[in-house]
């Protein structure tokens, strides 16, 4: 242990370290408020984060699986999204399943042709309704956008499902 001789009094490491690091009265402050907000915030996430209260919605047939590999591994995030979330320059597919207009049939006729900003895949009739599935399964989640949507006192988002009575 290194001693230090100050002011005629013999100090070991810990009592130097404490008189280097002496704080003002200020400092103590900002110090006590950071250290309080860490121990909150430590209480805050072991409460939220423990709950038992959130289970996943919906299951994923293998189908489904298979059809967001598919998703994945193809890279249609870059241009598509699903609830908002994902590139701009292809639409929204969140609910396009259960479109009027569209449906099963022209997501199918979509997913081999190819358009101008859209590029031609080449995927077999499995690869197709394996896609077309994780899109039902996706537009039956819900709505976007979800405009009836409300947070509870656990931060979870609480919004409206389709299959909701």
């Amino acid at each position: 242990m290194i001693n230090v001789i100050f002011e005629g009094r013999c100090y070991g490491y810990f009592y130097r370290c404490i008189y280097l690091f002496k704080m003002s009265k200020i400092t103590r402050k900002y110090f006590f408020v950071i250290a309080m907000l860490l121990v909150l915030f430590s209480i805050y996430n072991y409460f939220i984060y423990s709950a038992e209260s959130y289970t996943p919605s919906s299951a994923l047939t293998s189908q489904a699986i298979e059809g967001q590999e598919l998703w994945q591994e193809n890279n249609c995030w870059s241009c598509h999204q699903l609830y908002g979330l994902g590139g701009y320059l292809g639409p929204d597919l969140t609910n396009v399943y259960s479109n009027i207009d569209k449906g099963p049939l022209f997501i199918k006729a979509f997913l081999n042709s190819g358009v101008s900003s859209m590029p031609k895949f080449n995927f077999s009739e499995g690869e197709k309704d394996a896609i077309i599935e994780y899109l039902r399964i996706v537009d039956e989640t819900g709505y976007y956008p979800n405009f009836d949507a409300s947070i509870e006192r656990s931060g979870w988002v609480k919004i409206k499902y389709k299959d909701a009575k």
